[in-house]
C-alpha cells in the first residue's frame, strides 16, 4: 500500500467519465484496495482493427500489475512484438459487485459496485527473475500462501507462459454505494425497494481423487474467509 496521504493519479481525458463523475476517485489507496480484492480482470486491446477482449489473471506489485498469459496468444506476441518497440495498447478493468440495487421504477435499477479501469502499454516481461516472482503473485494473488506449496514451473512450462506488466499511471476508481434513487411519486407505489447484497463465498476445499492429506491451514483459512 501508498503511504497515508500519497498523491492521487492524474486525470486524464480517459479517465475522466462522461458521467456520474461523483463517483470516480483518483485515490490510490482506493485503487490498490479494489485490485487487491480480486483476480480477474477482462483486457481490452485492438487486434486486426476490431475490439477485442480477453478474460484473464492479474496480480499487483506495487505501482505495477501482472497479467498471465500463453506465449501463442494474439495479445503476448503483438506485445512482444517490435514495431518499433515491444508493447500493446490495452484498458484493464476490474470489477466487484457488491448488490443489487431495486428501485421501484424500472429506470432507476441499478447495482453498487467498485471498480478500476487502467489504460497504458503493456510490455512482455523478459527478466527471469522478474518473471518468477509475478508468477509466484498470480499464483498467491488467487489463494495466498499457495505459491510456496507447488512445484514451481518448469522450463518447459516458463517457455509457455507469457507475463504481461502494465504499470499504474493513468488509472481511476469508480464506487456506486447506498440504495436506490427515485421520484417523490414513486413512493407511493406497491413494490419493494432496497438492496440486494451480494459476496463472494469460497466453499469447502475438494481433495483430488488421489489427494490423502488433509487441505492446508492457508486452504480451509480461505474458505473460511
Amino acid at each position: 500500500m501508498p503511504p497515508t496521504g500519497a498523491a492521487p493519479y492524474p486525470p486524464t481525458p480517459r479517465t475522466t467519465p462522461s458521467r456520474s463523475r461523483e463517483r470516480v476517485s483518483y485515490d490510490r489507496e482506493l485503487v490498490h484496495a479494489i485490485l487487491d480484492a480480486g483476480y480477474l480482470c477482462h483486457l481490452s486491446f485492438v487486434r486486426d482493427g476490431a475490439p477485442a477482449v480477453l478474460p484473464t489473471l492479474y496480480a499487483r506489485d506495487g505501482e505495477r500489475l501482472y497479467v498471465h498469459g500463453s506465449t501463442g496468444s494474439r495479445p503476448l506476441r503483438t506485445a512482444a512484438a517490435p514495431d518499433p518497440e515491444p508493447g500493446l495498447p490495452v484498458a484493464l478493468a476490474v470489477t466487484h459487485v457488491d448488490g443489487l440495487v431495486l428501485a421501484r421504477s424500472a429506470f432507476h435499477h441499478s447495482i453498487n459496485y467498485r471498480s478500476v479501469v487502467v489504460h497504458g502499454t503493456a510490455r512482455p516481461v523478459t527478466d527471469a527473475a522478474e518473471k518468477d516472482r509475478a508468477l509466484d503473485a498470480l499464483v498467491d494473488g488467487v489463494v495466498p500462501g499457495r505459491a510456496a506449496d507447488c512445484r514451481p514451473a518448469n522450463a518447459r512450462e516458463l517457455a509457455a507462459t507469457a507475463v504481461l506488466v502494465l504499470d499504474l499511471a493513468e488509472v481511476s476508481a469508480k464506487v456506486r454505494a447506498g440504495g436506490p434513487n427515485g421520484v417523490p411519486e414513486d413512493s407511493a407505489l406497491p413494490h419493494w425497494s432496497g438492496v440486494l447484497p451480494v459476496t463472494t463465498a469460497h466453499g469447502a476445499p475438494v481433495p483430488a481423487d488421489d489427494e490423502r492429506a488433509p487441505a492446508p491451514g492457508y486452504l480451509t483459512a480461505y474458505a473460511r474467509s
